[in-house]
């Protein structure tokens, strides 16, 4: 064996000491007191700010919708009046 195969086979058995020297039973959660809940709910009236940056492009396309469908309405009311 050379020497670096020799270091590199330290290295990896030292390796997989301290990874399983790192895993250990879980602990058993206290049934008495629970944990508490790291996140709290944000109560703003029923929306929040996950649906509004949802909702909010969606309420731009329709607008942006509505002003093309305009437009096209105001478009077709002047070719009807220059044909008639």
């Amino acid at each position: 064996m050379t020497a670096k195969t020799t270091a590199a086979a330290a290295l990896a058995t030292g390796l997989l000491l301290a990874l399983l020297a790192a895993c250990g039973k879980p602990r058993v959660p206290d049934k008495e007191h629970p944990p508490e809940p790291q996140v709290e709910a944000a109560d703003n009236g029923g929306t929040t700010a996950m649906r509004d940056a949802i909702q909010a492009p969606i309420e731009r396309a329709r607008a942006a919708e509505q002003a093309v469908q305009d437009a096209a309405d105001a478009q077709r009311e002047a070719i009807d009046a220059a044909t008639d």
